[in-house]
């Protein structure tokens, strides 16, 4: 992870692919590709961008090291030609990205490659792997920080995380998605962002008893005093205990703040609200109940239902694996290709599932806004040379349903156009905010989306449309090919 060498994270077809590109003299052909997925994850009505700043740099990071080329050379199915250009291998293409953060939807692209086939070919793997997790993760903790109707929500599932990389940039991508914090100190490190926790059973367990260990623990941390509970009997001892130690502080001139206890175990609705009673009754009203225990979004929904008296939530295994969907099944898509003049030829995958029909030529994305309320229309996908003049009439219709139209009059709507510079000739021309800026930015986002659209089941769909343009090029491709 020091190193972060990710230039052999690669399919092997990728590299076969370019030496085949080489030998066949394609290597200075221009291609653009496309970065989008087809499906929002666990049936949300939206996804949120993420992983960009690691793509960044990996773009700028990737070289061919010694060591990289002579495995290459070892395993005997490349040659002299290819080798010696991987010697010197630098990304000199353009790429357009969405900003992390961002809510996005399915078929936009989230990032837009030009560059030589060779290159845009080689990091296709690596850029699916770093946006694919991170957006499934920011994703997936938006959700639950919804579903938590304005408590606080913690990451703390690095121990269950599918390795050191998907817990560091997965409790990353969780605070971009909302989350208060993460129990993950090295991403604190990384990404300046806060880290939070209490204290394990084993704490409790290694004193002579309860009591004790709570004293102690408050002794070393008086002004975050948090109390797992559960550790032998939550009503009998454990918040009896609590109560008993939050006096002391109390007697002895310590102002409480920042204090409270944590229910891990059992059932979290009924011993939150005999909790809350004693602690009320003991006049500390103002401690915070949190809870953990393998929570997900619908867990914290059910027991906002049931009444529960929490105010804190810690969400772990569920969060950082995205339990119920376990990837985001983001794709890298060939939109155009030069000619032997310069000229960009649109091109399109075709397939029996309709949903696998790519969206052909070189595009942006306009984000449609009520101008009134500054909620979301729909966005459009367009050619790259289209633009959107507010002071005429827009209509805007699904291009898989026509008769479906939104016809929007002048003035009455404002539009953004998603897709920014990140890479020009190779240089990066984009500089990332730091992740508690991206945090401020999305809950932006989501604000333009109406509470339909955030519900974690049925949502509303916010409309993706093809501008006419790209819908008639789209058409005359497919009837092309369907002809050949």
């Amino acid at each position: 992870m020091e190193k972060n060498d990710l230039t052999l994270l690669t399919d092997l077809y990728q590299l076969t692919m370019m030496q085949g590109y080489q030998e066949k003299g394609l290597q200075k052909k221009i291609v653009v590709f496309d970065l989008f997925y087809r499906k929002n994850p666990s049936g949300n009505g939206y996804a949120i961008a993420a992983g960009l700043e690691q793509a960044i740099a990996y773009i700028n990071q990737l070289r061919f090291s010694k060591q990289d080329i002579d495995y290459l050379k070892s395993l005997d199915i490349f040659s002299d030609n290819f080798i010696d250009y991987l010697k010197d291998f630098r990304f000199t293409g353009e790429i357009y990205a969405i900003p992390e953060g961002t809510v996005v939807f399915p078929h936009e692209p989230l990032m837009r490659i030009k560059a030589p086939i060779m290159e845009a070919q080689l990091i296709e793997t690596a850029l699916l792997n770093i946006i694919n997790h991170q957006s499934l993760i920011a994703t997936k903790a938006s959700r639950v920080v919804w579903a938590a109707q304005g408590d606080p929500v913690m990451e703390f599932g690095l121990r269950r995380a599918q390795g050191p990389d998907a817990g560091t940039y997965g409790a990353r991508a969780a605070v971009i998605g909302g989350c208060c914090g993460t129990s993950n100190v090295l991403t604190g490190k990384l990404f300046d962002v806060p880290v939070k926790g209490t204290h394990a059973h084993s704490w409790v367990m290694s004193f002579p008893d309860e009591l004790t260990a709570f004293r102690k623990y408050a002794e070393l941390f008086p002004n975050a005093c948090t109390l797992l509970v559960d550790t032998y009997n939550t009503l009998e001892s454990g918040v009896p205990n609590a109560i008993k130690v939050f006096q002391e502080m109390r007697d002895k001139g310590i102002t409480l703040k920042n204090y409270g206890i944590r229910l891990d175990s059992g059932d979290l609705a009924y011993l939150s609200k005999r909790a809350k009673k004693m602690l009320e009754d003991a006049g500390f009203e103002d401690a915070i109940i949190s809870a953990s225990s393998d929570l997900d979004e619908y867990l914290i929904a059910s027991l906002k239902l049931q009444g529960a008296k929490i105010g804190l939530w810690g969400v772990g295994t569920k969060l950082i694996t995205s339990d119920d969907c376990p990837a985001f099944g983001g794709v890298y898509k060939l939109a155009a290709e030069s000619d032997e003049n310069g000229n960009f030829i649109p091109k399109i995958k075709l397939s029996n599932n309709v949903e696998k029909v790519t969206n052909p030529g070189i595009k942006k994305i306009f984000r449609i806004y009520d101008k009134q309320t500054g909620k979301m229309k729909a966005d459009v996908i367009a050619l790259e040379e289209e633009t959107v003049d507010e002071t005429e009439v827009l209509t805007l219709f699904d291009d898989s349903a026509k008769w479906k139209r939104m016809t929007l009059q002048p003035g009455t709507y404002t539009t953004r156009e998603l897709l920014v510079p990140v890479f020009k000739d190779g240089n990066c021309v984009y500089q990332s905010p730091k992740v508690m800026e991206i945090q401020a930015y999305c809950n932006q986002e989501k604000d333009t989306l109406w509470e339909e659209h955030k519900r974690n089941k049925n949502p509303h769909i916010v409309p993706v449309d093809l501008s006419e343009k790209l819908s008639a090029l789209k058409s005359k491709l497919i009837e092309e090919m369907t002809i050949k």
